[in-house]
């Protein structure tokens, strides 16, 4: 996935392939965008200035009106590392029903420190999102969430802490989360070339009064059948959404067998597989697994896969229950919600559900008390005296304290809301795991592991040797395209032939008995 080496720490590899292209190693000591800011757990301190008195209802007015327009303000940043003041940065209100139902006017906030001054950036930085933490009352939820995404090897964006103040008064304690950018795809992936696309907001009404779902089902090859429903936020100008109709036709329509050969192949795999079983284990619903939203899919230019991003995760840990959940905390690990393309299709094929299940008995292995208790006890301390000191936050004092370790119920918005809480969440979702089917003792990375398939000359420009391993056979080999779609080959008395082939990457895969066997080519 991506290139940084302390992003991949502990992951275990499904799959083991000859690589094609490899990224130099950045030294240890190399300084990416957001890492003065990220690395170090801390609370900065903010200051927005506006010449226009009535800057709030200007900020107001645009947010309601729907319109994504910023106005400027001098803003003065003191973090650890110093004090940074900045000339006309881009200031708007974001947020759905963190906007709609956060009873203070402490609202969502986004800075685009370069809107008004081009290249003007924070520790690198172009964007920055102040989340108000609406539906939680420990603060913590996309702390501890997206951390445990990054740990796993899962991209994510980063998330720390600030005090807020506009024109001299005290707004807020905001979390400051990352955005997924260019330059987020360029610090995690060195790639930033390719298409992005977030899922959209379900806020349009249809039938189901969800809105138009980013559910990654198929609905003809028209990119205005998908518009209400994604976001293309990288190459506008291009407005290409080729790659994104193939992906889900390939998903929706394809047969089993294509299915288990191809993605793996148009995903960063293991990847995607350790993200959907996150959003399981941590009851992340207001996700792909719920509502079908707040998620980013990234294209890769130079790999060509696509890549899951984590985003908006303030409902984990059981926050949110659609409709058609009872519990979350007991929710199975090979759920597939209705209307989920993506996920039916890999829990109703035995290959693809016992991949996922290796990703997902590995991350059972840390999601203990043991493991993240102490994190959230570390992070509580460092954020409390400023929780306490917030006087526009949501719920109470009292509430902060309990909801770190068990269920409160409190009022805001005119609503009674009942948060599980942290440390009880885990204990609850462990317990009801492991007296489900979860079996992991039955779930071994060597029954599922890809063996190396040797193929040579790589890169080629025809014939190509393949040496088998044990109890393959030549026969049962497929070859995939970059795009995930079986391509004919002709096979040899020793491999096979790609002269018919146009130049590009392709995977020659097998079953074998102990799971997969794969190659990476390149025809040139």
């Amino acid at each position: 996935m991506g290139k940084s080496s302390s992003m991949l720490s502990g992951l275990r590899p499904l799959v083991l392939a000859v690589a094609l292209s490899l990224v130099a190693a950045q030294p240890a000591s190399a300084q990416f965008a957001g890492d003065t800011l990220f690395d170090t757990d801390q609370v900065i301190s903010m200051q927005l200035t506006f010449d226009d008195p009535g800057f709030w209802i200007t900020l107001l007015m645009n947010h309601q009106a729907g319109m994504e327009e910023s106005i400027p303000a001098d803003v003065i940043i003191t973090d650890q590392s110093g004090t940074y003041t900045f000339d006309s940065v881009g200031v708007r209100l974001k947020g759905n029903s963190s906007f709609d139902f956060y009873p203070t006017d402490k609202k969502p906030i986004k800075l685009d420190f370069d809107t008004y001054i081009d290249g003007q950036k924070y520790h690198g930085l172009k964007k920055l999102n102040l989340s108000n933490n609406w539906g939680d009352a420990t603060f913590l939820r996309e702390k501890v969430f997206m951390d445990a995404c990054r740990r796993e090897g899962v991209l994510a964006p980063r998330v720390s802490f600030a005090n807020v103040s506009l024109n001299g008064q005290a707004w807020g304690f905001y979390s400051v989360i990352e955005q997924v950018d260019k330059t987020f795809l360029d610090r995690w992936l060195d790639d930033n070339d390719g298409n992005l696309f977030k899922a959209g907001d379900n806020y349009t009404p249809d039938g189901g009064g969800l809105g138009l779902e980013a559910d990654l089902n198929h609905y003809g090859n028209s990119a205005s059948n998908y518009t209400g429903r994604y976001e293309l936020k990288t190459n506008e100008t291009q407005n290409d959404w080729t790659d994104l109709i193939e992906l889900l036709d390939f998903i929706d329509n394809s047969n089993a067998a294509d299915l288990v050969a191809g993605l793996p192949v148009q995903f960063e795999w293991t990847e995607l597989l350790r993200s959907l079983a996150l959003d399981n284990l941590f009851g992340n619903m207001d996700a792909y697994y719920g509502t079908a939203r707040n998620y980013y899919l990234y294209h890769d230019s130079t790999t060509l896969k696509w890549n899951w991003v984590h985003w908006d995760v303030n409902m984990s840990f059981g926050r949110y229950t659609p409709q058609w959940v009872n519990d979350v905390a007991a929710l199975p690990a090979t759920y597939a919600s209705p209307g989920r393309r993506l996920l039916q299709r890999i829990m109703s094929s035995q290959a693809l559900r016992q991949a996922y299940l290796v990703q997902y008995c590995d991350l059972f292995e840390r999601f203990t008390n043991a493991e993240l208790d102490p994190y959230i006890d570390q992070l509580h301390d460092l954020v409390q005296p400023h929780v306490y000191a917030d006087n526009n936050k949501e719920f109470q004092n009292t509430d902060f304290e309990t909801n770190i370790n068990q269920t409160t119920t409190a009022f805001s918005g005119g609503f009674w809301w009942t948060m599980p809480g942290l440390k009880s969440f885990i204990a609850e979702r462990r317990s009801n795991l492991l007296a489900s089917t979860l079996d992991c003792s039955s779930v071994g990375l060597e029954e599922v592991v890809s063996e190396e398939l040797n193929a040579y000359p790589n890169p080629t420009n025809g014939p190509v040797t393949i040496t088998l391993p044990r109890g393959a056979e030549l026969n049962n080999l497929l070859v995939t395209d970059a795009l995930g779609r079986v391509v004919p080959v002709g096979v040899t008395s020793n491999g096979v032939d790609l002269s018919g082939l146009p130049a590009g990457g392709y995977v020659i895969s097998l079953m074998i008995e102990e799971g997969q066997a794969r190659s990476y080519l390149v025809k040139n």
